[in-house]
C-alpha cells in the first residue's frame, strides 16, 4: 500500500472531522467548549466514549500483549465492568447535585482549597503523560507507514497531527469531541471486524471453527491464580475496579463527556451502556490477538523474541495489517489507527484546557474576549506539554497498555484516596498538609513495591493503585483536625 493513497485516506478523514467541527460548532456559546451545552444525546455519549477509552492502546496493544499476556486482561475488565457501576451509582450523583463543570471542585467543598489544586494538579500531570503515551503508538504507526516515505523526522509527523487536533477542536471543545469520537469509535471497531474477517478466510475457518481455534488456543488462558505474579486474578480483578473509578470517574476528560448529557438520568444510561459496549470490544480485540499469532505461525512469519519471549508486541498488528492482509484491511488499518491518534489526545486536550481553565485560572469570571484568549493559550501550552512527554519517551518498548496504567497507580492513587475518604467519612483533615500527602504516598508506593519485588519476588502489578490510595487515606487520617480527633 503506497504512502500516497495512505496520506490520501487521512486528508479525506481529516476533512469529514472539520466537516463535522463546522456543524457543530454553529450558535456556539462560551461555555460550548466546556459542557456541551448540556445537550448531548447520551447514546451518541457512550458510543463516543468506547474510542476515547480505547484509543490507539487496545487498537494496537491488547491484541499483541495476548501473546505475552494471554487473556489476563479479561481479569482486569471484569473489575472495570464494577468500577463503572460504582461511578455511575455514587459519582455521578455527586457531580450532578453540584453541577460541576471541573469535578474537582468536589474537593474544594469537602476538604478546602489546597486539596482541590492539589487534586486538579495530578489529574493535569496524569492526563499529559496518559495522553501523550496514547499518541506516542499511534504516532509511531503513522510514522512507519506513511511519513518516512516522504523522509518527515517523527517529530514533524507529533507536530502535524497536534496541530490537525487544534484545527477542529479549538471553536467548541467538547460539544465537537462528543461527535468526533463516534466517528473514531466506529472506524476502530471496523477495522477489528475487517481484520477478523481477513484471517479467518486466511485460515480457511468458518464461524464456529474460529471461535473454536481461538478457545482452544495455549493463548487463550483468562485466569491466573499465582499470587506472586502480577497478574493474578485477584490483583487483576481489584485494580480493574479501582483504575476504573479513577482513570473514568475521577478523570476530567471522561467526565466531561458524561456530564454534557442532559440530566443525571441519561448519564447513569450513558455510563451503564457504554461499560458493557467496552468490555465486549476489548474481547474482541483479544480473540483478534490470538487470531493475529495464528496467522503469523501458519504462513511462517518470524517475529521479533528475547529469551524466548515476544519483544516489541505492538508492532504485530501494523505490521500483518500493512504488509500481509490487503488493501482492504490496510485501509481499515489506517482509518482505525488515524482515529486512535486523533481520539486519543482531541477529548485529553480539552479535558486538560477545562481543568486548568477553571481551576487555576478562574476563567469561569472572566469577559468572553479573556475566556477566549486563555482558552487558546492553554490549549496551546497542553499541546506543547504532550509534545514534549512524547519525545522523551519515543524510544521506549514493549506494550504501551502496561506503562500507561503503571504512570496510572502512581498518579492517580491519590486522588483515589481523597475522593474515597470524601466520599465515606465526614472527617475535617488539614488541608495544608494534603499537598504533601500526595507527592510522598506515590514515591512511598514504589519504593515498598520495589522492596516485594526484591525480597520477596512479589510483584504489586496494577495493585499499586491500591495501596497507592490506602496510604493516601491513612496519612488523612493521621492530619484530621483536632476537633475531629
Amino acid at each position: 500500500m503506497s504512502a500516497t493513497l495512505i496520506l490520501i485516506i487521512i486528508a479525506s478523514y481529516f476533512g469529514i472531522l472539520m466537516l463535522i467541527s463546522h456543524i457543530t460548532s454553529k450558535n456556539s456559546s462560551d461555555a460550548s467548549f466546556y459542557t456541551g451545552d448540556r445537550k448531548s444525546p447520551w447514546q451518541v455519549v457512550a458510543f463516543g466514549m468506547i474510542g476515547a477509552v480505547m484509543s490507539g492502546v487496545t487498537f494496537v496493544s491488547i491484541p499483541g500483549m495476548v501473546g505475552t499476556n494471554y487473556f489476563y486482561y479479561l481479569q482486569f475488565v471484569f473489575g472495570n465492568v464494577i468500577g463503572y457501576v460504582f461511578i455511575t451509582y455514587v459519582l455521578l450523583p455527586i457531580y450532578y447535585d453540584l453541577k460541576l463543570i471541573s469535578i474537582y471542585t468536589y474537593l474544594e467543598t469537602r476538604f478546602g482549597i489546597k486539596t482541590y489544586k492539589t487534586g486538579s494538579l495530578f489529574f493535569l500531570i496524569s492526563q499529559s503523560f496518559g495522553a501523550a503515551l496514547r499518541l506516542l503508538l499511534a504516532a509511531k504507526i503513522l510514522q512507519f507507514a506513511v511519513f518516512d516515505a516522504f523522509n518527515i523526522p517523527f517529530y514533524i509527523t507529533v507536530i502535524l497531527i497536534l496541530i490537525l487536533i487544534w484545527f477542529y477542536t479549538h471553536k467548541s471543545g467538547i460539544k465537537t469531541i462528543v461527535w468526533t469520537d463516534t466517528l473514531q469509535t466506529f472506524f476502530l471497531i471496523l477495522a477489528a471486524i475487517v481484520s477478523i474477517y481477513v484471517v479467518k478466510s486466511s485460515l480457511n475457518l468458518n464461524f464456529t471453527e474460529t471461535i473454536t481455534a481461538v478457545t482452544n488456543h495455549k493463548y487463550f488462558k483468562v485466569f491466573d491464580w499465582d499470587f506472586n505474579s502480577g497478574s493474578n486474578f485477584y490483583k487483576q480483578f481489584i485494580s480493574g475496579f479501582l483504575i476504573a473509578v479513577a482513570m473514568i470517574g475521577l478523570d476530567q476528560n471522561m467526565m466531561q463527556k458524561t456530564l454534557t448529557c442532559k440530566n443525571k438520568k441519561e448519564a447513569q444510561n450513558n455510563i451503564l451502556t457504554f461499560s458493557l459496549i467496552l468490555a465486549v470490544t476489548q474481547f474482541l480485540f483479544l480473540g483478534l490477538g490470538v487470531m493475529l499469532y495464528l496467522y503469523a505461525e501458519k504462513f511462517g512469519i518470524q517475529l521479533e523474541t528475547l529469551n524466548g519471549k515476544f519483544i516489541n508486541t505492538d508492532d504485530l498488528f501494523p505490521m500483518l495489517s500493512l504488509n500481509h492482509f490487503g488493501i482492504i484491511a490496510s485501509v481499515s488499518f489506517i482509518l482505525g489507527i488515524t482515529a486512535a491518534s486523533f481520539s486519543s489526545v482531541d477529548s485529553s486536550l480539552t479535558a486538560l484546557t477545562t481543568s486548568f481553565t477553571h481551576d487555576f485560572l478562574d476563567i469561569q469570571h472572566k469577559n468572553s474576549k479573556d475566556k477566549k484568549r486563555l482558552k487558546n493559550r492553554v490549549l496551546l501550552g497542553f499541546s506543547i506539554v504532550i509534545f514534549t512527554i512524547i519525545m522523551l519517551f519515543s524510544e521506549s518498548k514493549g506494550d504501551v497498555i502496561s506503562t500507561i496504567f503503571k504512570v496510572a497507580g502512581y498518579t492517580y492513587g491519590p486522588l483515589l484516596g481523597l475522593y474515597l475518604f470524601g466520599i465515606f467519612t465526614k472527617i475535617k483533615i488539614k488541608d495544608a498538609a494534603v499537598p504533601f500527602i500526595c507527592v510522598l504516598m506515590p514515591l512511598l508506593t514504589y519504593y515498598l513495591n520495589h522492596i516485594f519485588i526484591t525480597k520477596f519476588s512479589f510483584d504489586l502489578g496494577f495493585m499499586n493503585i491500591l495501596v497507592n490510595a490506602l496510604l493516601t487515606i491513612l496519612s488523612l487520617i493521621i492530619v484530621t483536625t483536632k476537633n475531629e480527633k
